[in-house]
């Protein structure tokens, strides 16, 4: 049985981080970080560029040491058992780091022969992952000719090589067109519906919310914010009911309408339009009574979520939505 902790509810924590600090001389680039990913889930780590998630994947992969605090993969100490960690996790950057000159399917069985694997071995095994990303039919074209796409999927079999129970993916579709990008989502979310567990740093907000089970969220080498993408948008955001007005209706009495019911309107850069700021979708029928009640008639209705873009900007107030890296 692997070892890990577990974390409420009887799921085992297959990555673990406490009170993690490093410094690079006199800059902190994480500052007591703590954070767990139960096994067979997906860790969206968020954070402007030099929020530190880079350094956490470094150290977590074995590739930095910590200043203090502890990190673990499966329980094996990524400091003290780095052999052991390095055998457990599987690695793909911002940038694709196979070799250019050679075959798809050189790269794959050069990898697997440099893990141990005897040649009959590694040939299967490349044949196996080739076939899993709709590599085969390049097999044998050296990989500069492959398109962003291909050479992203080709980097991602190559992490998988050595069958890993543990997978970074530091902002693996930076570069891709959106057909690509959806091809690795649907990719990252086969390899978790087969057990894998993931941590993904991503400067995509829509993929962490459509990935990521959990979220932490980083800023200036602190965790600001750590929850599922339901709980960070319920606590950080705000939902509204938006009402468009009839031509010709009194936007200020349908303002006083809406306080008068206990509602904070205010009003939208279009001024028949109103954004009303409410609790829950239950409440879209206290606004168009509220309205109803002084004859405000209304066009259009709708319920708006918060989004995690909402949620970004809020807890890194200055920063853009597209850099979330």
């Amino acid at each position: 049985m692997v070892a890990g902790v577990f974390q409420p509810g009887g799921r085992l924590a297959l990555i673990s981080i406490s009170n993690l600090t490093k410094k690079f001389d006199s800059v902190i680039a994480l500052d007591d970080v703590s954070f767990s990913v139960p096994g067979g889930s997906v860790l969206g780590l968020l954070g402007h560029n030099g929020a530190g998630k880079t350094t956490v994947v470094n150290i977590l992969s074995t590739l930095l040491k910590p200043t203090s605090g502890t990190a673990t993969i499966a329980g094996l100490d990524v400091t003290t058992e780095g052999d052991k960690v390095r055998r457990r996790i599987g690695l793909t950057g911002q940038f694709a780091t196979v070799d250019d000159t050679i075959s798809g399917r050189d790269n794959l069985v050069l990898i697997a022969r440099l893990l141990g694997a005897s040649r009959r071995q590694a040939a299967q095994r490349a044949d196996d992952l080739l076939t899993v990303f709709d590599l085969t039919d390049a097999a044998k074209r050296p990989v500069r000719g492959y398109s962003g796409g291909m050479r992203r999927r080709l980097d991602l079999a190559a992490c998988l090589v050595g069958g890993p129970e543990v997978i970074f993916l530091d902002e693996p579709t930076t570069g891709l067109d959106p057909g690509a990008r959806l091809d690795v989502w649907s990719l990252v979310e086969s390899l978790v519906a087969q057990g894998s567990t993931v941590l993904l740093t991503t400067q995509y907000l829509e993929e962490a919310d459509r990935l990521a089970d959990l979220i932490t969220v980083l800023s200036k080498g602190k965790v600001v914010a750590s929850g599922t993408a339901a709980e960070l948008k319920r606590e950080i955001g705000q939902l509204s009911v938006n009402t468009v007005l009839a031509p010709g209706s009194d936007t200020g009495a349908a303002l006083a309408a809406l306080r008068a019911a206990g509602l904070t309107p205010v009003t939208a850069e279009q001024p028949d339009t109103i954004h009303t700021r409410v609790l829950s979708s239950a409440d879209i029928t206290v606004v168009v009574r509220a309205l109803d009640s002084v004859g405000v008639r209304v066009t259009d209705v709708a319920f708006s979520e918060p989004s995690l873009d909402d949620v970004y900007l809020s807890l890194t107030p200055g920063r853009g939505a597209t850099t979330a890296a």
